[in-house]
């Protein structure tokens, strides 16, 4: 059991192992400095890069957890400190139906309510998208941050006479913050690499950022765009592209584990 338990944790580790050299080995040609600080340039122009789609992930992702923090934050405080059990048991299972709706399914509904009334694809469309897939992430982790939060610190709270909500806002959440940071990350690395919302909400763009109510460009899209091409110059960007986004979601998820072991020192 000990070899075969090892032998699975190793296929694992190479599988990631596999991705990040294969998606190296294909675009390493196209990682230099120009293709980090200069924008995409038109067919049969060589170099180019994705300055804009970086400078547009990072908006859109700013959007969206501007969104998604505040609500998933108080619902992940309502199921922990004060729902019934049967209003925190509902609550608790749609966020989790919620968290497994297919990302292109909140991009078409997003489409929807957003983009076919003003007959316009936005950045704000695109981050409402983006912050439906990270409200059940936020509330979910909060929730379990806050409930780990000893008891005898809200009962030391009330006991001073404060209200209730002025204990979980001036005890209970200072003590699950941690938590609560790790969650916020998770969601900001499950939203960061989100195409399928993307294509029916922020459509793309290669002139960069032109404000929230027009199209906008996105690292993952410009991968999806850039793969599908005939023009191997665009497809070493797509793979050059492929192993940032995988770096950047590695990143924040070594981050998540290092805030977590610290949490527990």
């Amino acid at each position: 059991m000990i070899a075969i338990s090892s032998g699975a944790a190793g296929l694992a580790i190479l599988i990631l192992a596999l991705i990040l050299g294969y998606t190296l080995a294909q675009g390493i040609s196209a990682l230099n400095l120009s293709f980090l600080t200069e924008a995409t340039k038109p067919v049969g122009v060589a170099g180019g890069g994705i300055r804009n789609e970086i400078i547009g992930t990072l908006i859109l992702v700013v959007l969206g957890s501007i969104l998604a923090i505040p609500i998933g934050l108080m619902a992940g405080i309502f199921m922990s400190e004060f729902a019934s059990p049967r209003a925190a048991a509902a609550v608790r299972f749609v966020a989790d139906i919620l968290a497994g709706v297919p990302s292109i399914v909140v991009g078409v509904f997003a489409y929807a309510i957003l983009v076919r009334p003003v007959h316009s694809y936005s950045a704000l469309s695109a981050g409402v998208g983006l912050a439906i897939i990270m409200i059940p992430v936020v509330a979910r982790t909060a929730e379990e941050a806050l409930r780990l939060v000893p008891n005898s610190m809200r009962e030391a709270a009330l006991a001073l006479g404060i209200t209730r909500w002025r204990a979980v806002v001036g005890v209970v959440i200072p003590g699950a913050l941690t938590g609560i940071v790790t969650g916020v990350m998770l969601g900001v690395a499950r939203i960061a690499g989100e195409t399928a919302p993307l294509i029916f909400t922020a459509l793309g763009s290669q002139f960069g950022f032109q404000g929230l109510l027009h199209p906008i460009g996105a690292l993952p899209l410009q991968i999806y765009y850039y793969a599908l091409s005939p023009y191997p110059d665009w497809q070493r960007q797509a793979w050059a592209g492929a192993f940032l986004l995988i770096v950047l979601v590695l990143g924040i998820s070594i981050l998540v584990r290092y805030i977590s072991n610290r949490r527990h020192v």
